[in-house]
């Protein structure tokens, strides 16, 4: 199937009115200026639900903590998957106030099960449409796209003897049985949006019966979608399947690793940001929003991503990736992705789960 470029990401959101790995909790402080609601130097709290990167997490808050001292921001991270069914689990009961760099598609689940407050952060009208909801005020607002990659240890393919696989088609070779890891799609956003995407690439029954193959050449599937590139750069198994920016890691500290976009396209989802429903809105959570999809995190996250929400003439295309990324991606609709979602995960589960790691 043919790969796309700038209607892609139109149709796969505007299409859905379109409503990336329990939980590691690390205190921060940042700030925020409330309003005058509350004295000078008081301090504010807020609780963030995220599934971005443990080592990005940290640098991309610097610019918010800088300007904002008098906030202590609750951090609780995981795998999308596990983030989501937390949050689908406190449904009643909310925690999180603010959801930050999750799967769009999980957001979609959120709002279908009308979790999400709408909220237009300032400087939303400085993300590009494709990147946000359609509501109006806005359900979610992304911040960057990331997409399936292949991380390949040279090395232990050349003491085999085998060739660098370069496409779905080759993972699925005789000669790769075993030495293949990829993630659970019930906890990982990446393992999840690589079987999405090739659903949506192949259509269901031609997937599933791809994916049956694969499995003959799995050995484990793993919690979170970084473990696989990290697996693959220390040579545990071959080959990963992850996402480009973990491939692209193990690349740059010094791994024997080839970093692969598949050559039929790449199965792909938003990072992206809601408000939390709750009896009491805390400003200080919008604010937070409103931070979220401003210009330095938007410049931090171009340190790690090539396709930015944030249509700029100074964005970069960072180093390991394609000089078109945008094509690399396949033409999928990620509302009906979020529809799919547990009916995908049911049959995975019921077809894949016996060479799941077990915790």
């Amino acid at each position: 199937m043919k790969k796309w470029m700038g209607t892609a990401l139109a149709t796969v959101l505007i299409i859905s009115a379109l409503t990336a790995c329990g939980g590691k909790t690390n205190n921060t402080n940042g700030e925020q200026g409330v309003n005058g609601n509350k004295p000078a130097g008081a301090s504010s709290e807020i609780t963030v639900y995220t599934a971005l990167e443990d080592d990005q997490i940290q640098t991309y808050l610097e610019s918010y903590k800088a300007a904002n001292p008098n906030v202590k921001v609750n951090i609780v991270r995981d795998s999308t998957g596990v983030i989501t069914a937390k949050l689908l689990a406190e449904k009643d009961n909310p925690v999180a106030d603010v959801v930050w760099g999750t799967a769009a598609t999980s957001l979609l689940v959120l709002d279908q099960n009308k979790m999400l407050e709408g909220y237009s952060p300032k400087g939303i009208e400085n993300i590009q449409p494709e990147f946000k909801d359609t509501q109006e005020p806005a359900h979610w607002v992304g911040i960057d796209a990331w997409e399936t990659a292949f991380a390949v240890n040279t090395a232990e393919l050349e003491k085999k003897g085998l060739e660098v696989p370069k496409s779905y088609a080759d993972l699925i070779k005789p000669e790769y049985k075993g030495m293949i890891v990829m993630p659970n799609p019930a906890s990982s956003g990446t393992g999840f949006l690589t079987v999405n995407g090739l659903q949506q690439l192949m259509g269901d029954s031609e997937a599933w019966s791809y994916l049956d193959k694969l499995d003959q050449n799995i050995a484990v599937y793993t919690e979170s979608g970084s473990k696989p590139a990290k697996m693959a750069g220390t040579g545990e198994y071959p080959i990963g399947i992850s996402f480009g920016y973990r491939a692209i890691q193990e690349k740059k500290g010094g791994a024997p690793v080839e970093v692969v976009f598949p050559t039929e396209g790449s199965g792909w989802d938003v990072e992206a940001n809601a408000l939390i429903k709750k009896d009491t809105i805390k400003p200080e959570a919008k604010a937070f929003l409103d931070w979220a999809i401003s210009e330095e995190p938007m410049k931090k996250y171009n340190e790690n991503y090539a396709i930015l929400a944030m249509k700029s003439d100074s964005s970069v295309i960072p180093e390991g990736y394609s000089k078109d990324p945008i094509s690399q991606l396949i033409k999928l609709n990620l509302n009906k992705a979020a529809e799919n979602r547990d009916a995908t995960l049911a049959e995975w589960t019921k077809r894949y789960e016996a060479k799941s790691e077990k915790q």
